[in-house]
């Protein structure tokens, strides 16, 4: 199994055990779902339970989670749109610093397939929800939530370059 950290932060952001598409060659996404989550008790992450099932569990003190931000600690965050480029481009310079260091001949891939993808993530501001690692620190990593086009079906975006590979 391997288990991505994030490069900044040492922080575990997910793991293969969750579907993974490397897009672009710049970003991962990664499917997640929303799971029941009752306290105490063994976590399913099966199928989505029928609405009466839902309510069901909820009526026992459970509470519905994102599976990836449940099972890494993933925080919440929120930016506005001049904020975020903000934190972009400090941790752009980062993660462009650490494959000088130790990938120099990928430094022109990504900063150039960052750019576009940026672009792409400034155009549908408005469609992403923000996560940080469990440490919270603002220099690491911003996980990106969207859904699919089908509107239900949730995903993470993280940046390739960003991330370091764990054999588990």
């Amino acid at each position: 199994m391997l288990l991505f950290s994030d490069i900044v932060t040492e922080d575990e952001m997910f793991s293969d055990a969750f579907p993974l598409k490397v897009v672009d060659d710049i970003v991962c996404e990664v499917d997640c779902a929303m799971i029941i989550v009752k306290p105490g008790a063994n976590i399913d992450i099966g199928a989505n339970p029928s609405a009466e099932e839902a309510e069901e569990a909820m009526e026992e003190g459970a509470t519905q989670e994102n599976n990836v931000v449940y099972s890494f600690r993933l925080q919440k965050t929120s930016f506005d749109k001049k904020s975020f480029l903000t934190y972009l481009k400090g941790y752009m310079k980062a993660v462009k610093s650490h494959l000088e260091k130790s990938n120099p001949g990928r430094v022109e891939v990504f900063e150039k397939g960052a750019a576009i993808y940026a672009k792409k993530i400034v155009g549908n501001f408005k469609d992403y929800e923000f996560y940080t690692g469990e440490s919270m620190n603002p220099d690491g990593m911003v996980a990106l939530l969207n859904y699919r086009e089908d509107g239900i079906t949730p995903y993470f975006t993280f940046w390739k370059d960003g991330l370091k590979e764990v054999k588990l």
